[in-house]
């Protein structure tokens, strides 16, 4: 699952960046063909707009592409051990930030999930991550009247095979700049818990040790920063 993920995520980057040349490339050599196929002072007066004009649109198309992954993130989710076992796909939505989690090797059963302060996932026990994320102050439970933390989400559920498929909805979360941005400061992380969250209990809700943790990255690809070793390559090499 871990080296499907991987390569789908290396597809989709090399196919925007492949797409974004090529439309560039194509808007170039048209904006060059109008500047010089002219045969008077008026037609290449025309052209020259014309040429300004689609450079406006490359220059729009640019940026275009540039928002579209400050409102993405790809998330790693990490078992105490070290090992990558899934994803959480957060993308920027107008009810707030969606979750596709895509997760296995857990116990069957409800694990509640929760977006932490701090963008640190030092194992076994995660405590690095922090509190929730709770820049209102509020009490903690999605059930709880005086609730709840910014990054309560409902709990997912896995199925005999330990394996999990969600969509979830961090309410009014943000992956923009604001008050509310999982991406303010260096950023934040995704905590999966062993147990069900009861939705009111303070201050985490009963939920039970963290056993899968994935950094938010406000930088998603910091310069000079490693990525985690895959054990499951490792012994692929070691196989052959």
């Amino acid at each position: 699952m871990q080296k499907t993920g991987i390569k789908r995520q290396i597809r989709a980057n090399s196919g925007r960046a492949f797409l974004l040349l090529k439309r560039g490339f194509y808007f170039l050599r048209l904006a060059y063909c109008l500047l010089v196929d002219t045969r008077d002072n008026n037609a290449k007066g025309d052209n020259l707009m014309r040429a300004i004009l689609l450079l406006i649109f490359m220059t729009f198309l640019v940026s275009c592409q540039s928002g579209n992954s400050e409102a993405n993130r790809t998330v790693e989710m990490y078992n105490a051990s070290g090992d990558m076992v899934g994803t959480a796909e957060l993308s920027e939505q107008d009810a707030g930030v969606q979750v596709k989690l895509s997760l296995e090797g857990l116990e069957p059963g409800f694990h509640g999930v929760h977006v932490h302060e701090f963008p640190q996932c030092e194992g076994p026990d995660f405590t690095s991550a922090g509190n929730h994320f709770n820049p209102d102050g509020n009490e903690h439970g999605l059930m709880h009247p005086e609730g709840s933390h910014l990054g309560d989400l409902p709990n997912v559920e896995a199925d005999g095979s330990g394996i999990v498929e969600a969509e979830l909805m961090l309410a009014e979360a943000t992956l923009k700049d604001g008050k509310k941005s999982i991406l303010r400061g260096e950023g934040t992380s995704l905590i999966v818990h062993d147990g069900q969250d009861d939705g009111v209990s303070q201050p985490g809700g009963e939920s039970g040790d963290r056993i899968l943790c994935g950094v938010i990255k406000t930088d998603p690809d910091p310069q000079g920063e490693e990525t985690p070793t895959d054990p499951t390559e490792f012994n692929e090499e070691q196989e052959k």
